[in-house]
């Protein structure tokens, strides 16, 4: 059940429409540059300390609802109804975005229908969810980027098919390069793999 939407001149909604979003991201920059230099030059404390002040920053959360809130999925609930539909949301939500005292809520299972008939199971976290998800993303993605294989180009920001394709040329444009490419796919390797040992290495 999705609550009735708040009046648009409300002090919350006033607050997020006169948010300096450049500002915001300039800040959270500034943050994300410092904790892959940490990394880098192998100060794990530091970067340890940063990710602290990343999470605990308004900056940060700010991005983190904006994110969640306004992404193709934001109008899609899950299992608690609630969506971030207007600013007075957005900016509520930012105040309630903590660790303390959080638990995560179960997600809400649909089915998406694939081209083969079949079903693909889908699971949806409730909006505070994916904003933590998102806020700590934001701390965890300079880490791995920095430590990620430079050739390793799905799903890394900043990377794209023709990086791919350029790395392909100069890999195989070579007199002494390999004359075959071997492609390989592990069928619906992710429905059928055992979750329950992937949880023990967590």
């Amino acid at each position: 059940m999705i609550i009735s939407p708040e009046i648009s001149a409300s002090p919350c909604g006033i607050q997020w429409q006169s948010i300096n979003w450049k500002a915001v991201e300039k800040h959270v920059l500034k943050l994300l540059i410092r904790i892959a230099k940490a990394i880098r030059e192998g100060r794990k404390s530091k970067a340890k300390a940063l990710q602290w002040l990343l999470t605990h920053s308004k900056s940060a959360k700010l991005l983190a609802v904006k994110r969640v809130s306004q992404n193709k999925g934001s109008k899609t609930p899950g299992i608690d109804g609630i969506i971030w539909n207007t600013d007075a949301r957005r900016m509520t939500a930012v105040h309630q975005l903590s660790r303390k005292g959080y638990k995560t809520k179960p997600l809400r299972r649909i089915y998406i229908p694939k081209k083969n008939g079949k079903l693909r199971p889908l699971g949806i976290p409730c909006m505070i969810d994916r904003a933590h998800q998102a806020l700590h993303l934001l701390a965890l993605e300079p880490i791995a980027e920095t430590l990620a294989d430079p050739n390793s180009y799905g799903f890394h920001p900043n990377r794209c098919a023709s990086d791919a394709t350029t790395q392909c040329f100069n890999c195989l444009c070579k007199r002494g390069s390999a004359h075959w490419v071997l492609e390989g796919d592990i069928q619906a390797c992710f429905d059928k793999i055992g979750h329950q040992w992937l949880s023990y290495l967590e």
